[in-house]
Formats: C-alpha cells, structure tokens, sequence
C-alpha cells in the first residue's frame, strides 16, 4: 500500500506534490497506530520476575520499598537496564526490555 502511495507522489505534478506528501505521511502514521504492540503488561509480565528477584526488600513493607518500589511501573521504567545489576536471567532481561521499549 505504501509503495502505491509513494509510486502516485512520484507521478503528480509538483502542485500536488505536498497534498500526496501529507496524504503519505497521514497513511504511514496510521499504520503504525494500527500495528499491534507487543509490548510487555506491567501486571502479568514484568511484576512478576520482580516480585520472585527482589521480594521482600522492594516490595510492601521491605526496606528499601519507600526508595525504590518496584511493584509501581514508574520505579522499573526509571531504573531501565540498571535494573539487570541483579536480573541475569536473559529472557527475563528481555521482557524487561520490551516493556521499557528498548531492543
């Protein structure tokens, strides 16, 4: 779809150029909105590698809960890839990854 799109801005003439310009630029915006994301729940899939790592300490009533809670996605998404000072496992870096956007 996209290539027609670019194939039609490349055979107008220069005054409708910048109107199959934008039109381009509307359709590729709207497919990558349309695209699904894969994107890691916080819930189901990031708390949990947390809560088996870093329970009791980071978590309701730990020692270091009031500084670093990381049952809150805030904590994680501030920490990112520090966090794997203690998460070795690379599958669940990788999931931590994916949720914080990061290859």
């Amino acid at each position: 779809m996209r290539a027609l799109l670019i194939g039609v801005l490349l055979t107008l003439p220069c005054g409708g150029c910048e109107m199959a310009k934008s039109q381009v630029q509307v359709s590729a915006a709207a497919e990558r909105k349309s695209e699904p994301t894969n994107r890691p729940d916080f819930e189901t899939n990031v708390k949990p590698i947390f809560q088996a790592r870093c329970q009791p300490c980071h978590f309701q009533g730990g020692q270091v809960y009031d500084k670093m809670p990381f049952d809150k996605p805030e904590t994680v998404t501030r920490l990112g890839t520090k966090l794997f000072t203690r998460i070795k496992d690379e599958k669940e870096r990788a999931v931590i990854r994916e949720f914080l956007g990061q290859p």
